[in-house]
């Protein structure tokens, strides 16, 4: 009976060491975006659990993030910077590379073919960053302020985030092909084989009423579904995938989204206060959701499994916007 208990054990330290080994291979970066106009947004990075570095005053409003080819891009939104880094084991190396977007006010990007594309509200475009040069190559003119961009390998698809439209833009003609009538507040955006899922948020006219919907296009068809949810409902506008399902942001947590745009609500993840959930996004494994009841630091972000499971927590500074990871190579 002894042996058998011991064998018990050992099988349990091994697992445990197995998943402590493999998320000390995964470097996690938390962008706080900070407080509008004071320069205070920063990176805090996390290697399995622990904090390793935390990149302090990197500007005014971190708005987006991003990791490809061992560097991490960093949008600023009110500094109207490009941020990047080349990423190691230890955390992001120094000094970087800034680039100018000259008071476009960078918001959501995507990455293509060596170029990145970044939408940009003040300038109403999409930007075009040339990977090997760093250089500003182009812009794309669309009708209005854009907010999300994804892409299918042949076109870009921007949420028109002040109106109601989705634009698809031909990546190698740099022009507006179609343009899809999706409901008001488009945001953030998910492609799920021939699926385009698209978050809404939007407000009444005296701003003191907030609405959420979701919509999807179907990209063969063309075919578009509609959703609005009943007044209360508290959605918040991010999407993402896990275990092979489409996810948003809903009322304290993430919930899946059925094919007909409901909120099932009992495969909810998180249970966390409603008014707090700042943003989440998921990544390989790992669901992140931020929170924030002030606005002010120190801000915490629970980490969950794929399937829900609580791991731990993250300590970092103000409004947790946005995750990337990177994967440490053996």
């Amino acid at each position: 009976m002894k042996s058998i208990i011991i064998i018990i054990l050992l099988l349990f330290i091994s697992c445990s060491n197995n998943t402590d080994s493999e998320n000390d291979n995964i470097l996690t970066f938390v962008a706080s975006e900070g407080n509008y106009g004071s320069s205070n947004a920063s990176i805090s990075v996390f290697r399995g659990a622990n904090q390793i570095q935390k990149v302090s005053n990197i500007g005014d409003v971190i708005q987006s993030i991003m990791v490809h080819d061992n560097k991490l891009f960093v949008l600023i939104n009110n500094s109207h910077l490009l941020k990047i880094y080349i990423i190691t084991p230890s955390g992001l190396r120094f000094p970087g590379i800034e680039i100018s977007t000259n008071n476009s006010g960078p918001r959501e990007m995507v990455i293509f073919d060596n170029y990145l594309y970044f939408t940009n509200w003040n300038s109403n475009d999409i930007k075009i960053l040339n990977l090997d040069t760093y250089f500003i190559e182009d812009s794309i003119k669309v009708n209005g302020n854009p907010e999300g961009i994804v892409h299918d390998g042949s076109h870009l698809f921007v949420a028109i985030s002040a109106g109601s439209t989705i634009e698809k833009i031909n990546i190698n003609t740099k022009q507006i092909v179609e343009t899809f009538e999706v409901g008001n507040g488009p945001q953030q955006m998910l492609i799920e084989g021939n699926l385009l899922w698209i978050s809404r948020t939007y407000y009444s006219s005296d701003w003191t009423n907030i609405y959420y919907g979701t919509s999807q296009i179907d990209l063969l068809s063309g075919n578009i579904q509609i959703k609005e949810y009943d007044t209360g409902i508290v959605c918040g506008g991010d999407m993402m995938k896990i275990n092979e399902q489409t996810y948003r942001t809903f009322e304290g947590g993430v919930a899946p989204i059925e094919s007909n745009l409901t909120i099932n609500r009992t495969a909810k993840i998180g249970s966390y206060n409603t008014n707090s959930l700042y943003s989440a996004d998921a990544h390989n494994e790992y669901i992140f959701m931020g929170t924030t009841s002030d606005f002010n630091g120190p801000d915490t972000v629970y980490v969950h499994s794929e399937l829900g499971k609580f791991i731990h927590t993250f300590i970092v500074d103000a409004s947790p916007g946005d995750y990337a990871i990177w994967e440490i190579s053996n």
